[in-house]
């Protein structure tokens, strides 16, 4: 690459919105949430089940289900990692 085409990319900042880090930095929290403390969550959505649901307490997920909650958490928090260093 060419020493002016780096000092051009460079000075643009990636052409990011001022909100893209600190949305980011949101989105990696509730996945680090997820992984850690996938029940909380599910704690949390249960009052929204209400109305919907006959028994929401009956809708907790097994410990399986946690589980796979926390694989999706990790996969999703290394998705968030790259996009947030490919958009510095």
């Amino acid at each position: 690459m060419l020493p002016d085409a780096m000092t051009q990319t460079a000075s643009e900042g990636g052409g990011n919105s001022p909100a893209f880090i600190p949305l980011m930095c949101l989105l990696m929290i509730m996945g680090l949430v997820q992984v850690v403390r996938p029940q909380l969550i599910w704690r949390l959505n249960s009052r929204l089940q209400r109305g919907w649901v006959k028994n929401p307490e009956a809708t907790e997920p097994t410990r399986k289900g946690y589980t796979m909650q926390r694989v999706v958490g990790v996969l999703f928090l290394a998705a968030a990692t790259w996009m947030l260093v490919q958009g510095l």
